[in-house]
Formats: structure tokens, C-alpha cells, sequence
């Protein structure tokens, strides 16, 4: 089943995922998901495509996985 509301996030936005997955870099991202806003330190592991749309695979701060659909981040600060 593909995803027909995801809207493709920019180039550079998708290298700042890349970098971090490479050099093991944390990041504190603020997303939205069912309506509700969250902020958060994760630490990347994979970006990936299903059904349409691209997401980060990240562990959470307290070890939890973590699947978020890059055109819902608001904002990725390095840390």
C-alpha cells in the first residue's frame, strides 16, 4: 500500500540524516505524530522507504525504537 500524502523533504535535510547515521551523531529532533508534538535526543541508525514515503530508524533516549517519517520532522539540532 503506498503512502499518498507524503510530501518529499529537501536534499539537504536528507544529508543531515545521512551525516549523522555515519559519524554515530545524536540528534535532538521535534516531530508531530497523531496530532501531538514530540521533542526528543535520538541517536540514527537507518534511513528507509516503505509504501511511499521515507523515514529515520532511530533508538530513543531511553533505548526504544524509533521509526519517524522524515516530512513530519519540524526541526534536527546535532548535538
Amino acid at each position: 500500500m503506498k503512502t499518498t500524502d507524503y510530501t518529499p523533504i529537501p536534499c539537504a535535510r536528507y544529508d543531515v540524516y545521512e551525516i549523522a547515521i555515519r559519524r554515530r551523531r545524536r540528534l535532538r529532533l521535534s516531530w508531530e505524530e497523531h496530532g501531538r508534538a514530540h521533542c526528543e535526543a535520538v541517536t540514527p541508525l537507518d534511513l528507509e522507504t516503505r509504501a511511499g514515503a521515507e523515514y529515520l530508524v532511530a533508538r530513543g533516549a531511553d533505548g526504544s525504537a524509533r521509526r519517524l517519517r522524515l516530512d513530519r520532522i519540524r526541526a534536527a539540532e546535532a548535538l
